[in-house]
């Protein structure tokens, strides 16, 4: 492994770092927010540039021979290229990853508001405020709760596909939410909240390094949405539980 710890100790300073940047979300969540863009429908906070800032500081303490790859730091200077080397992925809500091999091994994600932390480690399983969490049960796809997101694009090839996979997956499901957070979204698969989730064209492994880590801890299934093996690279993914995998990849086609 790398530097000074095992899983356990990496698992301990993300959650640490956690708490530390959810407690400037809650300070900055009832106050007038500074809005920026940065693309045509994505936006960015000085809200969400503290936490990224306090996180990456926070674990370039304890790990300064680790590489680090954050959403605004991305969105600011440029592609960041996930490698090898053990790379942490911080991201609000808050959400922290781990990577080894470009294999998740670590996964924080923490909702202030809701004081609601989710953790997993590789082998170890998946934990909502330090209580087991288990995916769902469902068997049904009609039954289904799925979520999903439109991505920050808008050209009219991907809005039209977008919203035509959307219209037709509402007849095969349950109901669809929308929230916002991929990490979230994947947690909540992973806790049981939601039955089935995809998404494409999200912004990059920072917004998936924890979040799918903690749904295979739960017994979840993290797949490409077009039935390939999922790969951590690509911005695109699919999760649920093993008794909707096939049926979901096939409304999906």
């Amino acid at each position: 492994m790398a530097d000074n710890g095992t899983v356990e100790v990496f698992l301990a300073t993300a959650v640490d770092a956690a708490k530390k940047a959810g407690e400037i979300i809650r300070q900055g969540f009832y106050q007038t927010k500074h809005v920026e863009h940065k693309g045509q429908v994505d936006l960015v906070t000085e809200t969400d540039k503290a936490c990224e800032d306090l996180v990456f500081n926070h674990l370039k303490q304890h790990y300064p021979y680790h590489k680090f790859i954050g959403e605004e730091t991305t969105a600011a200077c440029g592609t960041s290229v996930l490698t090898d080397e053990p790379t942490w992925f911080p991201l609000v809500c808050v959400s922290i990853g781990l990577t080894i091999g470009k294999v998740p091994i670590v996964g924080v994600v923490y909702n202030p508001i809701m004081n609601e932390i989710f953790t997993g480690v590789l082998g170890k399983g998946a934990f909502l405020n330090g209580t087991p969490i288990r995916v769902s049960s469902q068997t049904e796809l009609v039954k289904s709760l799925l979520a999903t997101e439109v991505g920050t694009k808008r050209d009219k090839l991907t809005v039209d596909a977008t919203t035509n996979r959307i219209n037709t997956l509402l007849f095969k499901v349950r109901s669809l939410r929308m929230s916002g957070s991929c990490a979230l979204n994947l947690c909540g698969i992973a806790c049981g909240r939601l039955d089935l989730f995809y998404e494409l064209g999200y912004g990059g492994p920072w917004d998936v390094a924890a979040g799918v880590l903690i749904v295979k801890e739960a017994g979840g299934l993290v797949y490409d949405p077009f039935g390939k093996e999922f790969d951590i690279t690509a911005p695109q993914v699919a999760a649920s539980n093993p008794f909707l995998k096939d049926a979901f990849v096939e409304a999906l086609q």
